[in-house]
């Protein structure tokens, strides 16, 4: 069944960089050539010579001599040029003309220049998730602290109960929070579940101890446990319009901040089930306010406002029902409830 947000699909073709599904507009300020620097993002980059950042694959020349050509690294030129009256930005490495003898050139991927601020969202890449509606309530808990301590926190011990096999010895430590709830249905999508700590199990049993090796903030009795996520997090993205016209809300911010700004961290109520995938972009629109109309002489005479333009989001992360996103640009005030949209 299609999703109430799936208002229609739009189709889009390239060959070979011939053909473009979007007129790009360039930012007017644009240079004409640049030489990549450390403390670069593939955004910032991209906004220096596009209007709209994410379309920064629509100019993109793939160079088949340049190894890793989808990745830029400090060091790299790029330069503008037109191809049949399209603009086009062309790479180049930055590699010093030097006679060497031969031998293989290693590139780490680690050494790219990210897609966004990897530090706005690092503790978000694995830490952070939305748990399903009787996750948290089936999973083990911390029954106690070890050891007479006003505050539990990094390197001492907690006890654990509802570990019951031994296949994971490092587990995680959440707290349930609010339920993510589509303002639109009241579904619940989910609910947060926030990252407080982490640890080995230092002896199992019925309670087990687990040693705190990292914390963020004080542990509880009541908090619960998953395995510890050992999988390594996607930091490289491409940043691209979703192909459908999607329409979403803010559901959440990390942290209860009221007012959400660049750089802050954001939940929306669209997840996989909507083919969210990492990389995509949205526009935000601040909710136009329901006011009275002072004039027209009917007391009850009320009219809605525009929904004004307030920033672009690109999500980071994905679950069934949720995403997670970064706020990229803030033109305006931004609010939980205001929508997001396919650009």
């Amino acid at each position: 069944m299609p999703s109430k947000r799936l208002l229609g699909i739009v189709f889009a073709a390239l060959f070979a960089g011939s053909l473009y599904a979007t007129d790009v507009a360039l930012n007017p300020e644009h240079p004409d050539r640049y030489v990549v620097a450390k403390g670069d993002t593939l955004w910032d980059i991209s906004a220096m010579f596009l209007r709209d950042p994410w379309l920064w694959p629509e100019v993109w020349y793939v160079n088949p001599q340049v190894k890793n050509p989808h990745l830029i690294y400090p060091g790299d030129i790029l330069t503008l040029v037109y191809v049949d009256g399209k603009p086009q930005l062309q790479m180049s490495r930055g590699y010093p003309t030097v006679n060497l003898s031969p031998q293989i050139r290693e590139e780490s991927l680690d050494n790219a220049i990210p897609t966004i601020p990897l530090d706005a969202i690092q503790p978000f890449l694995t830490r952070a998730i939305v748990a399903g509606a009787n996750e948290l309530d089936t999973a083990p808990y911390v029954v106690a602290s070890a050891g007479e301590h006003v505050i539990t926190g990094v390197s001492d011990r907690v006890y654990v109960r509802g570990i019951e096999d031994r296949e994971n010895s490092v587990y995680d430590i959440f707290r349930p929070g609010n339920p993510y709830i589509d303002p639109d249905t009241e579904e619940v999508l989910g609910y947060e579940a926030l990252f407080v700590g982490t640890g080995p199990i230092e002896q199992y049993g019925d309670p087990a101890t687990l040693f705190l090796a990292a914390t963020t903030r004080e542990i509880r009795v009541s908090d619960r446990l998953r395995p510890a996520d050992q999988s390594t997090p996607v930091t490289h993205f491409q940043p691209h319009a979703p192909d459908a016209d999607l329409e979403g809300h803010i559901i959440s911010v990390i942290d209860g901040v009221t007012q959400i700004g660049q750089f802050n961290v954001v939940a929306i109520d669209l997840g996989t089930r909507e083919g969210i995938e990492a990389g995509h972009v949205f526009r935000i629109f601040q909710r136009g306010h329901t006011i009275k109309d002072k004039v027209s002489g009917n007391r009850n005479d009320t009219i809605k406002l525009p929904d004004e333009d307030a920033g672009l989001i690109m999500v980071f992360r994905t679950f069934e029902k949720v995403s997670f996103g970064l706020v990229m640009k803030a033109t305006s005030a931004i609010h939980i409830n205001d929508f997001v949209r396919t650009p």
